[in-house]
């Protein structure tokens, strides 16, 4: 059965059917993923927020209200996700053995880094940051949103972005000039 509009897909995701759930999945999987691998890399990590995010959205398809389009409520449900598993991940006592915690030992050629040791060493210096700045710097600087983008996904204004982001640029730079000073 081919979906017309969003509003009719809307109205079949609400009634159970499943050719318009297989279609909502094809259609936005992709996008949905890449907002995760933002914040996790590509890791299992990645795909079980997505998997969330999908979850929510099915149980919470009766409360869209259409104010936006699906692919943003979507999004900021996918982020939503991600959010609340690094907020998970900071809870749990556990300590993973696996996974870039040595990157900082990584030898260095010709006194520059390596591309991927650079990300690495960004990725992990975005992540001691609080989690207010690590999400806008996930926002504008990894996925490109625009300031007003980030603000209405984040329900702020754009003065408050605009500061936010600022501060979390300036609280990288400090985590991070002491390990590429070394470096070079």
């Amino acid at each position: 059965m081919p979906l017309h509009d969003e509003a009719d897909l809307v109205a079949r995701l609400r009634t159970g059917d499943g050719d318009a759930y297989r279609h909502l999945f094809r259609t936005h999987a992709g996008a949905m993923a890449v907002v995760a691998r933002r914040f996790f890399g590509d890791t299992p990590d990645a795909a079980e927020a997505v998997q969330d995010a999908f979850v929510s959205a099915f149980r919470a398809m009766s409360a869209f209200e259409g104010t936006a389009a699906l692919g943003t409520w979507l999004h900021r449900i996918t982020v939503n996700a991600c959010l609340l598993k690094l907020r998970g991940r900071k809870r749990s006592r556990l300590v993973p053995l696996e996974g870039d915690s040595h990157t900082a030992d990584a030898p260095v050629c010709d006194g520059a880094l390596s591309q991927a040791e650079t990300c690495a060493r960004v990725r992990a210096g975005v992540d001691q940051l609080p989690e207010a700045y690590r999400t806008v710097i996930r926002l504008r600087d990894l996925e490109g949103l625009s300031t007003e983008e980030t603000a209405a996904r984040l329900g702020t204004n754009c003065g408050a972005v605009k500061t936010r982001l600022h501060r979390a640029r300036q609280a990288l730079r400090a985590v991070l000039e002491p390990q590429f000073s070394n470096a070079v």
